[in-house]
C-alpha cells in the first residue's frame, strides 16, 4: 500500500487504483470499446522538479521542491488551454509523480488514476506494453512518469521528433495515435511543451 502523502487536488478525481504486484493492473481498470473512434491522444507528462535526495530515504519519496509545484499547476494549465482533457491517467508510485497530478488540478469530474508502479523507471518497451495492453474505450491518456523512460517512448513513437535532450522536468509530449492502443506502433509528435510557472 502506498503511503499517504499531504497533496491538494485529489479530491475530484473519480477512480484510483493501486497497482503493484498482487493487486488490480491498468488493464483490468477499464472494459469496452471505442466504436467508430480510430484516433486517440496520448499526453506524456515528465514529473515537476523535485528536490535532491538527501534527506530522503530512498528516490520513491523525493518531493517536489517549490518551483516543481509552480510548474505542476503550468503544466495543468497549459493542457487546459490545448483542450487536453484525459479520460484516464496512469502515474508513477513515486511521491514527485502524484504531487504533479495534484498540481494539474484536474476538474472535479476529472478521469480515473491508476497509480502504476511499472511507470517507476521502467524500460520504454515496457511501457508501450502497458499501453497497449491497456484500456481499449480511452480516447485521451495522460502518462505521468520519469526520464529517461518517457522522452524514450516519446522516440519510439516519433522517432528525432523531440530534441535530443528530451523532456525537461514538466515537459509535455502531445502524441496523435493513429489507430487503437492494441496495435501502437507510431504516434506523431502533435505538440511539445515544457511548462514553467
Amino acid at each position: 500500500m502506498l503511503p499517504p502523502i499531504p497533496i491538494e487536488g485529489l479530491q475530484g478525481v473519480g477512480l484510483v487504483t493501486v497497482c503493484m504486484s498482487g493487486l488490480p493492473t491498468y488493464d483490468a481498470a477499464q472494459s469496452g470499446t471505442l466504436d467508430g473512434m480510430t484516433e486517440r491522444t496520448l499526453i506524456l507528462l515528465r514529473h515537476a522538479k523535485s528536490v535532491d535526495p538527501d534527506p530522503y530515504p530512498t528516490d520513491l519519496e523525493r518531493p517536489l521542491s517549490p518551483r516543481g509545484r509552480r510548474d505542476a499547476v503550468a503544466a495543468g494549465e497549459w493542457l487546459r488551454a490545448q483542450g487536453l482533457e484525459p479520460d484516464l491517467v496512469l502515474c508513477s508510485t513515486a511521491v514527485r509523480t502524484r504531487e504533479t497530478l495534484a498540481g494539474l488540478a484536474l476538474s472535479a469530474a476529472a478521469a480515473p488514476v491508476v497509480f502504476e508502479h511499472r511507470l517507476y523507471l521502467g524500460p520504454a518497451h515496457d511501457t508501450l506494453d502497458l499501453l497497449r495492453d491497456g484500456a481499449p474505450d480511452v480516447s485521451t491518456l495522460l502518462v505521468i512518469g520519469h526520464n529517461p523512460t518517457l522522452s524514450m517512448l516519446s522516440d519510439l513513437l516519433d522517432p528525432d521528433a523531440l530534441p535530443d535532450e528530451g523532456l525537461a522536468t514538466s515537459g509535455i509530449a502531445v502524441h496523435v495515435v493513429p489507430g487503437t492502443w492494441r496495435d501502437l506502433e507510431t504516434a506523431g509528435l502533435k505538440a511539445h511543451h515544457t511548462a514553467r510557472g
